[in-house]
């Protein structure tokens, strides 16, 4: 700690640098070139995440109308020449002056950051866009934006170019429609590639639609001339349809979807609710409509309650007796799939991002709503009561012997690196940040990669066979498998309610597979164990998929290493000098050789080409999309056969280098 003080000291700059710190050297940024200086600080990155954004920052302005109940109709077009347009039935932006600026209400709204009518309480009592920087933001990151407002009998318009208007708001008609229309094309200066996902905006604006019941939201795609697909979501059941939809590939434990809506104290809560026989849970927390990845006070309240209400009922009617334990937060989570949306008129979120709600005063209120609400369901459904409680005291029974299992499997010295799995080859640093820990498939490829790896920072868990579906396991079986408990040694982090990722032991935790069918297998078994049992290792960003090579060709002296069937064409394309491709194989001195596993590199091979980070491609794990991402896993790998064989029908024709 002193050194770092010293070594500070010493870089100070010395007084005359000191001096010509001005008033000069201060930059003032005017209107909204902030954000075209610094985008990601206003919409998290200038990638596809970004570039979407914009959109949702458009559909939240609707959306808020039609919370506030102006509203019941929102269109969304995707345009050529990379267009969005946004329309809504709401009560239009104001165009009439704004005294403060003397500029039409509308021009502000879209020229000025943190303008808009969501500050006061008076226009909007709860909103999404809750910085009042939404739309601005999205005008200033486009080469070309419209406004088209309709009310008070007219219609009126503004346009701009990159944030700055073009001319001043003007009527240019009348009209008994009211509303508001935004056109925006993305500016290519701002964002390196401009390609909007018909799949992702469909996911989130029938989202949306789920979450505000009764608005219906119309998609277009206009992008080809001449075909035009149209998409309407409209739910009148709000989120018991969502919960419906999450649930649509499982087994339910009871028929009626619990479901709540209370309003109190400024805030409005919505939570729907229902328990199926899966081992996980899949829980979504929204407030004014945003997703909260990380939850909040509004999922803190929700989960007290759960446990205190159906403990208590349990205890009342007799299933948990005397002298058994309480269920715990787990047990009453396991298999629950619910949807919590609260409505708060002034949200403190963490972040641009609004991952967190932070709201203190959400907590009680949501734990006080529910409590209530959960315990006449249950007195009023007593078939319903029984089922639930049923799956908890099971989930509670699975803990306490998954408990002893992990006591015995996972003993503390284990955890301390000091009994780790003799499989295992470990790396001699002792340093997370610099290890990394490769996940093999079989003996063969582990010992060729425990050969050829740097063994300093490189450690090697070979895997034999296929290990445990636990998608169908509970934890209790999961710690009996001899394959899964290595892994779970190996990562030091332990499991499910003792699980902690600051006992991680590597921070690049890589699954190197074969590249065949077997290997893909493998890989999805894997990912499966990581994403319900590991998520945050996941989300911290320490899993990645290696990316061995598929062929090796040579010519002459000439090798080289080709990781798909596209590349391997140009390659032979380069190599035929003008010959046909198709014929290159023939010619003498070419040698084409394709790679089905690991084992069959040699150490040297496996290393210049999948372990050497200097020289390798490996590909990060992220979680674009939870719920996809949950449904996916829970069609590929779940108990219900015929969702698993439609995905299998829907998608075959997508499968490349299928060995058979």
């Amino acid at each position: 700690m002193k050194l770092e003080q010293k070594e500070r000291i010493e870089k100070l700059p010395k007084k005359k640098e000191i001096e010509e710190y001005k008033a000069k050297q201060i930059t003032v940024l005017e209107g909204l070139e902030p954000v075209r200086k610094r985008p990601a600080m206003y919409i998290g990155s200038t990638g596809e995440e970004g570039l979407h954004h914009l959109i949702w920052e458009v559909v939240d302005n609707s959306i808020d109308e039609a919370m506030a109940g102006y509203a019941d109709e929102i269109i969304v077009e995707l345009l050529p020449e990379d267009r969005i347009r946004v329309t809504d039935n709401g009560r239009g932006i104001p165009v009439d002056i704004h005294k403060p600026t003397r500029k039409s209400a509308l021009e502000v709204v879209m020229t000025k950051l943190h303008a808009g009518a969501k500050f006061g309480q008076t226009a909007y009592k709860v909103a999404g866009g809750l910085h009042g920087v939404g739309v601005s933001v999205v005008n200033a990151l486009s080469m070309w934006f419209k406004a088209e407002v309709k009310r008070e009998g007219k219609t009126w318009i503004q346009e701009y170019r990159k944030g700055v208007p073009l001319k001043k708001v003007k009527a240019i008609g009348k009209t008994r429609e009211r509303g508001t229309t935004i056109t925006f094309q993305p500016d290519p200066a701002i964002f390196p590639k401009i390609e909007f996902s018909w799949r992702k905006i469909l996911d989130h604006l029938r989202q949306q639609a789920y979450l505000t019941k009764g608005v219906k939201i119309i998609v277009k795609d206009l992008r080809k001339q001449g075909k035009e697909i149209n998409y309407q979501f409209y739910f009148e059941g709000g989120i018991i349809s969502y919960v419906r939809h999450l649930n649509r590939n499982l087994i339910p434990r009871h028929e009626t979807v619990f479901y709540l809506e209370k309003e109190g104290n400024g805030i409005k809560a919505e939570i729907a609710l229902q328990y199926t026989d899966e081992y996980t849970e899949t829980i979504f927390a929204f407030a004014n409509n945003i997703y909260n990845p990380e939850g909040g006070s509004h999922l803190v309240g929700f989960r007290t309650a759960l446990t205190r209400t159906l403990n208590n009922f349990a205890r009342q009617r007799g299933y948990l007796k005397e002298k058994e334990e309480n269920l715990s937060g787990e047990d009453v989570r396991e298999g629950l799939t619910a949807v919590i949306s609260v409505k708060v008129r002034e949200p403190q979120f963490e972040g641009q991002t609004k991952s967190k709600l932070g709201n203190p005063e959400v907590r009680p209120i949501i734990e006080s709503f529910f409590s209530e609400v959960l315990g006449f369901f249950l007195e009023e459904h007593p078939k319903e009561a029984e089922a639930i409680i049923a799956k908890c005291l099971l989930a509670s029974r699975a803990r306490q012997a998954a408990k002893i299992a992990r006591e015995s499997v996972l003993r503390k010295g284990a955890l301390e690196g000091l009994t780790l799995p003799g499989k295992l080859a470990d790396c001699s640093s002792r340093e997370p940040r610099e290890s990394e820990l490769f996940i093999v498939e079989g003996d063969s490829a582990g010992g060729s990669a425990k050969q050829s790896r740097d063994r300093f920072f490189q450690a090697i868990l070979p895997l034999r066979g296929k290990i445990l579906n636990v998608e169908r396991t509970r934890l209790d079986k999961m710690l009996i498998n001899n394959e899964i408990k290595s892994l779970i040694i190996a990562l030091g982090t332990n499991i499910g309610e003792q699980f902690n990722i600051d006992d991680l032991r590597y921070h690049r935790i890589i699954i190197m597979t074969d590249a065949d069918i077997d290997g893909s297998h493998i890989r999805t078994l894997l990912l499966t164990l990581f994403y319900r049992y590991f998520l945050e290792i996941i989300t911290k960003g320490y899993l990645y998929i290696a990316q061995p090579p598929l062929y090796r060709i040579q010519k002459g002296k000439e090798t080289v290493y080709v990781y798909d069937e596209k590349e391997k064409h140009e390659i032979l394309k380069k190599m035929a000098q003008g010959k046909e491709v198709q014929k290159l194989e023939e010619i003498s001195g070419i040698n084409i050789q394709r790679y089905k596993g690991l084992g069959e590199m040699n150490p040297s091979q496996l290393w210049e080409t999948t372990m050497d980070p200097k020289a390798r491609t490996i590909k990060q794990v992220t979680i674009e999309d939870a719920e996809k991402a949950d449904e996916i896993f829970e069609i590929l790998m779940g108990a219900e056969v015929a969702p698993r064989k439609k995905f299998i029908q829907t998608h075959a024709k997508l499968v490349k280098n299928l060995d058979i």
